[in-house]
């Protein structure tokens, strides 16, 4: 099912940045925010993982139920696991379009990755923790 996803600072994201090895900050960016009905067209439970995937990427995170975002929409917070799914094009501005990526949603076994394993899968170097 395809989605429009929309990326934003949590404060605990923001508060974890410096310690992206930490199962806090994992906890934090590794999760998608998505109106129920939604969530029942899927068949998926709250918690549960989903398989997203974009143009440019894909990532396995926890889908949490939430009336505040509108239907057809997801929320993702910023971080490695958003970042795997958003474009680098930047049209001149230096900012990439962290609102406007539209990406395809369904449920999945597959685990969700650690930060590190994350950043190595792209070519990054491991965070420690």
């Amino acid at each position: 099912m395809r989605f429009l996803m929309n990326t934003c600072r949590t404060i605990m994201q923001g508060s974890h940045v410096e310690r992206k090895g930490t199962q806090e900050y994992r906890e934090e960016t590794s999760f998608m925010r998505m109106h129920p009905v939604d969530m029942m067209d899927l068949e998926i439970e709250d918690g549960a993982r989903v398989l997203v995937t974009s143009p440019h990427g894909l990532v396995v995170l926890h889908a949490n139920a939430s009336k505040e975002v509108g239907r057809g929409h997801v929320y993702v917070p910023l971080g490695p696991y958003a970042n795997h799914l958003i474009g680098g094009e930047t049209h001149g501005t230096g900012m990439p379009d962290f609102k406007t990526t539209s990406v395809e949603v369904s449920p999945t076994d597959q685990e969700v990755l650690p930060v590190w394993k994350l950043m190595e899968c792209c070519g990054g170097k491991r965070y420690e923790g």
